[in-house]
């Protein structure tokens, strides 16, 4: 008996001790990081006893090229708690001010359990005037506040991209940071800068209740924020507002469904606007392809690419400008389908002879099967083209993510003659992006100095004082000489001047344009029709090149989704707006 009952207690003392511990690991040791999730215990406790509404999730900002904000926009609105529900918290005279109806606002706060922006859906957004109103009342409970919301039309969207909760993404990029706050950047920019725009602090309006939701001290409202004027941080991009707003207008104008439009500055080599489609559904932005940049993927890019075949023979010495091609016929021996005669070097290209080309390939592959590649990478067109260098205790921090492009997939097909045939019209494994083809572009304007391609100037405090700048910098690698350059701008401006080029619609524009088309074939088919990837990639003004643009119209039947007309639109909009941007600094 006596050895039972021993038994007995020592097993009520063990488990009194395992009790005893847990509440020691829980109340004193990981009140901050308990279990394997480091859950805040102490904030989670708070949390059940509070009513809270954010105003600003403190996460740093992107701005435009000027400095005002490009994905957020701060609005005065009304913000009722619900306790006023057992107040007089003059309804009447803050409908009159509002001009609604008096009983549509009380029917809010009726069923209100939580802080609420009055209006719900459609928040009601508040003049100055109204805002001295609301806080002459001084009622308890009923605010006239900033908040930050979504741009209504958000910019550049792609590009910027999107940030959200993952907690499991969060614990392994940030396995040593508070996990009160979980969002983060998941594409684009924000992923990129991520670790500069990690909130500190949310600024919100803080209500304590009881169990059963009733006062706890008081119907006194508090607010909390960060209140160093140093963060959050803020990301300055290089995107241009009026340029960015337009092409923006000008890709939904020309029903662009999956594609988009890339700017570069040819000096600074930096992204003055960037556009893709489709539009990025807020609430499911991975349900479908809005989320994707097609700015920075890689594509089939077709003609684009004897841009970089016929700087290749210019250099190794392949052209005989008296030399003449059947483009008559096709890659197979058959005959093409569009009869152009017998063409010159120059001709072939202004006139996208595909044979002319294709043959070059072989002659330059048979030479040295990796001379395609050689020169893309000369010109900008493969490998990456992102900003990058050392950030503080970042050695290797890239402003963007892209991908990098390729000309083969392995290296039989570097020896086989169809194959070859089809990489020298942008055709089989060619894959190229946007982003490079309008680098590629930028640094044949440049006279063959590569750069690589900025999407921010720097990075600014919260009060605006500047943490870090991102100077020009020059791609590594060998460069094109001037000579060949200068070839490849005659080409191009030939596409626009020649009576039969592909590029002659732009003779009447403004700006004098040089560029190259591009209709690529893909193995896709919509309704037994092959789908096509449509390109027209440039630069302009021919004679002072100032800006390098390439726009895209994917997965489109071959009768339909040209792409000059864009082109065209775009160039004349930047006209536009630099006369009308003269025009003011004259006044």
């Amino acid at each position: 008996m006596k050895k039972r009952i021993l038994v007995i207690v020592m097993a009520i003392f063990f488990m009194f001790a395992v009790l005893l511990g847990r509440l020691m690991q829980i109340q004193l040791f990981q009140t901050e990081h308990f279990s394997k999730h480091r859950v805040n215990l102490i904030r989670e406790s708070v949390k059940q006893r509070t009513l809270e509404l954010v105003l600003d999730d403190g996460r740093g900002q992107f701005l435009d090229s000027e400095g005002s904000p490009l994905s957020f926009e701060k609005k005065t609105v009304l913000v009722l708690f619900p306790f006023i529900k057992t107040l007089d918290w003059k309804s009447g005279e803050l409908a009159q001010i509002l001009n609604i109806p008096q009983a549509e606002l009380q029917k809010q706060v009726e069923y209100a359990e939580e802080p609420f922006v009055a209006g719900l859906e459609q928040p009601y957004i508040l003049t100055g005037k109204q805002t001295e109103q609301i806080e002459r009342l001084d009622v308890p409970g009923v605010f006239a506040v900033e908040k930050k919301f979504p741009a209504e039309k958000p910019l550049a969207a792609q590009l910027i991209g999107i940030y959200g909760e993952n907690e499991e993404m969060f614990q392994e990029r940030y396995p040593k940071k508070d996990r009160s706050n979980v969002k983060l950047g998941l594409t684009g920019l924000q992923k990129q800068f991520d670790e500069f725009l990690l909130p500190e602090r949310e600024s919100k309006l803080v209500y304590h209740v009881d169990g059963i939701g009733h006062p706890l001290f008081g119907i006194q409202v508090k607010y909390t924020g960060d209140g160093n004027p140093f963060y959050p941080l803020q990301v300055k991009t290089t995107i241009r507002r009026p340029y960015q707003e337009k092409i923006e207008d000008l890709l939904d104008l020309h029903h662009i469904k999956k594609g988009g439009a890339i700017l570069l500055d040819v000096q600074t080599n930096e992204v003055l606007a960037a556009a893709s489609r489709p539009h990025i559904d807020r609430k499911t932005p991975f349900s479908d392809e809005g989320s994707v940049n097609w700015m920075f993927k890689q594509l089939i890019p077709g003609s684009v690419f004897k841009t970089v075949v016929a700087a290749a023979a210019i250099e190794e010495g392949l052209v005989n400008k008296e030399e003449l091609y059947n483009c008559n016929a096709g890659l197979r021996g058959e005959a093409a389908s569009r009869q152009l005669g017998n063409l010159n070097f120059e001709d072939s290209f202004a006139q996208s002879c595909n044979i002319t080309f294709a043959e070059l390939a072989w002659k330059l592959v048979k030479e040295d099967p990796e001379k395609l590649e050689e020169y893309a990478e000369k010109m900008g067109a493969i490998g990456s083209v992102s900003w990058e260098d050392q950030l503080f205790q970042m050695e290797h921090f890239r402003q963007f993510d892209h991908d990098n492009g390729r000309v083969f997939a392995n290296e039989e097909s570097r020896r086989d003659r169809n194959y070859v045939f089809q990489t020298g019209i942008g055709q089989q494994e060619v894959r190229l992006t946007p982003v490079s083809v309008a680098n590629m572009m930028a640094t044949i304007a440049r006279g063959g100095q590569k750069m690589a391609v900025k999407t921010a100037s720097e990075i600014q405090y919260g009060n605006g004082t500047v943490m870090a700048t991102f100077a020009e910098k020059k791609l590594k690698g060998r460069e094109l000489s001037p000579y060949t350059a200068m070839q490849l701008q005659q080409l191009l401006r030939k596409v626009v001047t020649a009576q039969n080029g592909t590029g002659n619609v732009f003779q009447t524009l403004a700006y004098e344009v040089a560029g190259k088309s591009g209709t690529a074939e893909t193995a896709r088919e919509k309704d037994g029709e092959q789908l096509h990837h449509k390109w027209f990639a440039g630069y302009f003004p021919f004679n002072n090149p100032k800006y390098a643009l390439v726009v895209v119209n994917l997965d489109v039947p071959s009768d339909e989704g040209g792409i000059n007309m864009l082109f065209g639109d775009i160039v004349s909009m930047v006209y536009e707006e630099n006369k009308a941007h003269s025009n003011l600094s004259t006044q």
